[in-house]
């Protein structure tokens, strides 16, 4: 008999409590293990050794529905870089004692690049020190930027919500007589896979948008004014996609970094806006869609959360048969109908490497996405959930006080 303990770490997804749960049911079916712990706020929680029983924590089925359709990480999350071992293992120290003292002998840890980089050097320390504890990946990002898997729970709902809200702008934009510009600034630091899959919208016959700019393409403010005004000659609601890091003039963004040492981005959308304004001068606006792209729980594809509990489960058998420092992946085995098994691939070549948009996902003129792209985003769109409503709105689940003490 053995424990384990899962944790989450990184940006809140809609799925990423979908993967919780597929490793909490999966758990319980085994009778290796015992104990199911829940970290709090990530690693830092197994290092604090401030961990919650699950199973007093979700304690019948509704409970296990609730938290499947409730967005962000109810344990909590961090943004912990772990130092190189080799030089300072003070704090891997911290981590075995915890795992020793709870009996723990696998360790999941729900996340995306920064986390895997977690997974890789705790499994590697471990196999030095010749302890037997397991510790598994488990992907999530709304950026789609892991390499290796096909792609990441979270990124599905993020996806649907993009397109479906850029479907309410173009008909908002178009109500009025008047010229007019939308820029609608969506995350994606170095790839732009989420600001892409807003082509879909093309497979729905609408033409918005009729400008995506991500940041694999070099980005030149005066070919984008005069995309702006090109597509003003044909449309008199231009709608532009644009990925929060594309490359832009010092002082446009804060220039404040995370512990990872990467920049938190925000201000491309208002900065765009105001250019317009001054160089064309027709009616502009920029919206920013901010966290609500990553946690609207309300409109998440069904096949996200279906996908994130199965890779959650996936997990759990892979360390009871004695793997370890892997990460779950999906392989895409057909495109219709859409099909993917669940595989592994080992940490240390997911760690610190980004996956970009493939070059014919892009037009030639570096302005747009291709049709090339929609049979890749639009599965991972569908389905809805049935939501259980609270006075009129999803409801969602929490952890009570009493569990956390």
């Amino acid at each position: 008999m053995m424990n384990i303990a899962v944790a989450q770490s990184g940006g809140p997804t809609c799925a990423i409590n979908a993967s919780l749960v597929g490793v909490f049911k999966e758990s319980l079916k085994e009778t290796k293990i015992d104990a199911i712990f829940g970290s709090i706020n990530g690693i830092e929680g197994i290092i604090q050794n401030h961990l919650v029983d699950m199973k007093a924590m979700i304690r019948s089925n509704e409970d296990i529905e609730l938290l499947k359709q409730t967005p962000s990480t109810v344990l909590g999350s961090c943004r912990y870089k772990l130092p190189d071992w080799k030089e300072d293992d003070s704090v891997y120290q911290k981590i075995v004692k915890t795992l020793k003292q709870r009996q723990i002998g696998a360790f999941f840890y729900i996340g995306g690049n920064d986390s895997m980089d977690t997974v890789n050097k705790l499994s590697e320390y471990f196999k030095e020190q010749a302890l037997d504890i397991q510790v598994i990946g488990i992907p999530k990002t709304i950026d789609n930027d892991l390499c290796i898997t096909d792609h990441t729970p979270g990124f599905g709902s993020a996806a649907k919500y993009v397109a479906a809200t850029l479907r309410e702008i173009t008909r908002d934009s178009t109500v009025y007589s008047i010229p007019s510009v939308t820029v609608v600034e969506i995350m994606g630091r170095h790839a732009g896979w989420l600001t892409a899959s807003s082509v879909v919208l093309h497979a729905l016959g609408e033409t918005a948008p009729h400008l995506i700019y991500v940041p694999e393409v070099k980005f030149s403010l005066d070919k984008f004014l005069k995309d702006v005004r090109r597509e003003m000659a044909k449309h008199k609601a231009v709608i532009v996609a644009v990925s929060e890091g594309i490359e832009v003039p010092e002082g446009v963004q804060s220039g404040v970094v995370d512990n990872f040492g990467h920049k938190y981005l925000s201000g491309i959308g208002k900065y765009l806006e105001d250019t317009i304004r001054q160089e064309i001068g027709c009616k502009v606006r920029s919206i920013e869609l901010n966290v609500m792209q990553r946690c609207s729980s309300h409109i998440c594809s069904m096949t996200d959360i279906n996908e994130s509990e199965s890779i959650g489960a996936a997990g759990v058998r892979c360390a009871l048969n004695g793997e370890t420092g892997k990460v779950m992946v999906f392989r895409r085995v057909s495109e219709t109908p859409y099909m993917t098994s669940i595989e592994t691939a080992d940490a240390s070549a997911i760690a610190n490497n980004e996956k970009y948009l493939p070059a014919d996902y892009i037009n030639a003129d570096g302005n747009n996405i291709t049709d090339a792209a929609i049979s890749y985003f639009l599965p991972l769109i569908q389905g809805e959930p049935d939501l259980v409503m609270e006075m009129g709105v999803p409801k969602h689940f929490t952890l009570q006080e009493s569990v956390l003490k």
